[in-house]
């Protein structure tokens, strides 16, 4: 499947206010589930154990108060009016940040990056490449540059914002749905509702995560209306409250009620603040989920209804709380209980869906950012299922489903209550917040080229507020908060020793590359037998060529008469256009038939099938063949000079007036027009085939003998068919390495390797069309 990404951004934002309307409706069931749901834990944490409720109201109106500015300072002002504008090309996310300063400092951590790269169109954005107005600037850029520590903190500083995220996926869950089923112990007694809180929330969980592999286009479109019920039940419960229990609660909203909780609670009031810290979990979300929508319908969306909705809620809670302070019952904070009685049951099913389209939410991002890391060579290879062939970016990963269902399983049994489980949310969550403000600090100075006194203002403002949380949520490291470090820890060190792995095994590739001089030593034979069809051979090198060729030729009795040398690798942009797919170069004189292929994709780009991959790859090569053949040739070519010149070639689809490739049955064949297009057929062969291909070429400008005998070479070559040579390595620490070297190479990559999808695994690659040759690596 080949879907239509990268232009979902500039179509929104040609349409009308009508299309910007249903998008930012279409982004409450995808963006604000998560962040919707927080008022069914958030007073609940905060009462949990640190501070009580008091006939004074001073503690819940501090609360409240605390509640109103924290929404206002970190999702609003934030997020809506000052993260969302740093977007990578319309995505957004801890790695688009990454990706984002990669591009403007040159710190990418990707081995194979080439100035072609560059050249694409998503790399160049404004003022890409362009030096920092100020001098600061400037020296801050060239110090990221020139120190590799530096870099590889950078990298670390986003893996830990992105497992943190990934964490998030498995607490999320948990405490959503959890907290949503926690509303039956007011329609039961304390002794039999334990037992059935935990067996109900289970149950829920494991459907979840079940039915992930049908993909959320199923039920998708209910998920905007879930959530837009559930905002709209919360805000008509809280007015109700409000008007009904104490319509003077508006006055908490001043910050000076934040003075007096703390005055009366002291550290029991700051140790409660990692409870009220919930209320803006999903905020990252409007974020992470930017590429599926845009600004303006995600601010829209944000402004007119989630925010108020939740303002409102909170204020109903607090004016309710406010009257009543003894009860007969032990859950007397909580959402439930400030819900009319009449009204509980509905609103319970409405939270229960609610908290399931909220999970159903982080867990698509989960997959996705994990796609992402695996993209950029920070995540072993994993099997990626695309759900919808027409929505962009639904996607299934089976093995971290299961994963993702066996912890939050374990998280939720383990610890059966929100107490903890709230603890250890908050901490992943304003986790990632920090990673954010650290990373939006870098792309003010490098990327929107502002005062270094603004953004050392926004890491003031924006940090303090965090480190505030942070620190409380820390206090809570023994009840619960240790979970997403654990986990956080687990993934942090799979994904750097992946990265740590892959590097090095590049590395030597680069040393170890064969020689050209030795390739045009050997003849265009190759001193081996030429036999019809192509050969890709899959290899990590943009240039020279990989030392397990020697090893093809040296041990193979013959070859293909056409090879293509195969790179598949990841840009830091999150699309590529069809038209800037490949790059296709010669190596050696032509008549050894040897190409380059690079194939670029972006780490939020969809890989093709492998059908429609093999029609691109051949077509790009033979429009290749067919531009190279315009320009003048001289006979004293260098082939040495001209081994690693690459010419940008597109997808069929993308060059319309270029080379056509057809593949029929050899029965149903029909005749393009004379006045337009000229075909180039294969001979008639002995033995039919089961398809005849068909290059169809433009009539104007003519091509030269020698291209139009190359092009009958390759069409021949692809009707016999094609076959993928794999080098299979095993990487091992040469001697005299350290002891933590071989631990990491030895055991640690060769573990994730063993387990892990091969390099390959995008291509679809036919077993009946591989070939496997294995070679040792001493890294």
């Amino acid at each position: 499947m080949d879907l239509k990404t990268g232009v979902y951004q500039n179509y929104v934002k040609k349409e009308s206010w009508r299309t910007v309307l249903t998008l930012a409706y279409q982004s409450l069931g995808v963006v604000y589930g998560d962040l919707s749901t927080s008022p069914l834990y958030v007073y609940k944490n905060t009462f949990e154990e640190d501070i009580r409720h008091s006939e004074t109201n001073e503690e819940i109106f501090g609360v409240l108060s605390f509640v109103f500015w924290t929404l206002t300072l970190v999702p609003l002002l934030k997020y809506v009016f000052i993260v969302l504008r740093a977007d990578d090309n319309g995505e957004g996310g801890t790695f688009a940040l990454y990706s984002l300063l990669c591009r403007y400092a040159r710190v990418n951590s990707l081995p194979n990056c080439q100035l072609a790269d560059e050249e694409l169109f998503e790399y160049k954005k404004d003022s890409i490449g362009l030096a920092p107005k100020s001098s600061f600037g400037s020296s801050l850029k060239s110090t990221l540059e020139k120190h590799r520590v530096l870099q590889r903190f950078l990298l670390v500083l986003a893996l830990i914002g992105t497992c943190m995220v990934i964490g998030d996926g498995i607490l999320t869950p948990a405490i959503s749905v959890f907290s949503a089923v926690s509303g039956l112990e007011l329609s039961m007694s304390k002794e039999h509702h334990k037992y059935v809180e935990v067996p109900v929330a289970c149950i829920i969980l494991i459907g979840l995560f079940a039915l992930q592999h049908y993909g959320t286009h199923r039920v998708g479109f209910l998920f905007a209306p879930v959530v837009l019920l559930w905002l709209l039940c919360i805000s008509a419960i809280g007015l109700y409250n409000i008007i009904h229990w104490n319509p003077h609660v508006y006055q908490a909203l001043s910050p000076y009620y934040m003075y007096k909780f703390f005055r009366k609670t002291q550290r029991g009031g700051w140790m409660s603040l990692g409870g009220i810290l919930l209320c803006i979990t999903g905020s990252e979300a409007m974020f992470a989920d930017l590429g599926h929508f845009s600004q303006l319908s995600i601010k829209i969306a944000f402004t007119s209804l989630v925010y108020p909705s939740l303002i409102l809620a909170y204020m109903g809670q607090a004016a309710y709380l406010s009257r009543h302070h003894t009860m007969d019952s032990d859950f007397q904070i909580g959402f439930y209980v400030s819900v009319p009685e009449k009204l509980r049951w509905p609103v319970l099913v409405i939270a229960i869906l609610a908290a399931v389209v909220g999970s159903q939410a982080i867990i698509t991002g989960t997959f996705s950012i994990i796609k992402q890391c695996s993209s950029l060579g920070c995540f072993p290879k994993v099997k990626i299922v695309h759900t919808s062939s027409k929505i962009h970016g639904q996607i299934y990963i089976p093995e971290i489903n299961w994963l993702l269902m066996v912890l939050c399983l374990a998280v939720t049994i383990g610890f059966r209550d929100t107490r903890r489980l709230g603890n250890a949310s908050g901490l992943a969550v304003i986790t990632v917040m920090l990673v954010t403000t650290c990373l939006m600090s870098l792309v003010i100075v490098l990327c929107w080229q502002k005062s270094v006194f603004l953004a050392i203002a926004f890491v003031f403002f924006f940090g303090t507020i965090e480190a505030l949380y942070f620190t409380a949520s820390l206090t809570k490291f023994l009840e619960g908060a240790w979970v997403p470090v654990a986990l956080a820890f687990i993934f942090l060190v799979i994904m750097c020793v992946w990265h740590y792995g892959t590097l090095k095994k590049y590395e030597f590739d680069v040393q170890n590359k064969v020689s050209i001089n030795w390739l045009l030593s050997l003849g265009p034979s190759l001193g081996i037998v030429r036999v019809r069809g192509i050969g890709l051979i899959h290899t990590e090198l943009v240039s020279g060529i990989p030392a397990i060729f020697s090893h093809f030729v040296t041990n193979l009795p013959a070859f293909h008469q056409v090879l293509v040398f195969l790179c598949i690798k990841s840009v830091p942009v999150p699309h590529v256009k069809p038209e800037e797919r490949f790059l296709v170069g010669h190596i050696g004189p032509r008549e050894y038939r040897l190409y380059r292929c690079i194939v670029r994709y972006g780490y939020r780009d969809v890989h093709k099938d492998d059908m429609e991959f093999e029609k691109d790859l051949v077509c790009s090569i033979a429009e290749f063949i067919r531009s190279g053949s315009i320009s003048p040739v001289h006979v004293d070519e260098d082939p040495l000079k001209d081994e690693d010149k690459m010419t940008v070639v597109g997808t069929c689809s993308s060059h319309t007036e270029g080379i056509q490739m057809s593949e029929d049955d050899a029965d149903n064949i029909e005749a393009a027009g004379p006045s337009e297009l000229k075909e180039i057929r294969s001979p008639p062969p002995v033995m039919k085939p089961r398809k005849r291909v068909r290059f169809i070429v433009p009539k104007s400008p003519e091509i030269n003998t020698g291209a139009r005998e190359e092009l009958q070479e390759l069409m021949e070559a692809r009707e016999a068919g094609i076959a993928y040579i794999l080098g299979h390595s095993y990487v091992k620490a040469k001697q005299g390495s350290s002891l933590i070297k071989k631990l990491v190479i030895n055991y640690g990559y060769e573990f994730l390797r063993r387990n892990s999808r091969p390099s390959t695994y995008a291509l679809s690659v036919p077993h009946a069309s591989t070939l496997e040759v294995g070679m040792l690596y001493h890294v």
